[in-house]
């Protein structure tokens, strides 16, 4: 990811923490946004980035993707105001450990539909 690229992304992330924390902002986008940031802002990813390519497309496409969605279910001028907002401050994202519990739950369940299916197909057999 280029470091232009990089510091757009860091920018929306932030305005997408102040849309987040506006009173205003919709409840659809306030979960997205969270949402979004959580997995950002989190030290473990969906997909790791030790597997080729698909571990660079999670950041490449998810999250450009839901801030698309954050934008979208966010009224035009709310969003445009909190985006300018980040684009002046020096602030930074807090850490949410709570998103990495979040994948590592997610991850889990994954292991585990994986080992009862295995269960599952060895033990018919």
């Amino acid at each position: 990811m280029s470091a232009a690229r990089g510091v757009r992304l860091a920018t929306y992330l932030i305005a997408l923490w102040k849309l987040f924390k506006h009173p205003e902002t919709p409840r659809a986008a306030k979960w997205v946004a969270i949402a979004v940031i959580a997995y950002a802002a989190s030290p473990i990813d969906l997909i790791p980035d030790f597997i080729p390519v698909l571990g660079q497309l999670d950041e490449l496409i998810l999250l450009p993707l839901g801030v698309a969605l954050a934008m979208k279910l966010t009224p035009r001028p709310l969003w445009e105001a909190r985006l300018r907002e980040a684009e002046a401050s020096a602030e930074k994202l807090p850490r949410l450990w709570w998103g990495a519990l979040l994948i590592v739950a997610v991850w889990a369940v994954l292991l585990g539909l994986f080992v009862w299916w295995l269960w599952r197909t060895f033990a018919a057999a």
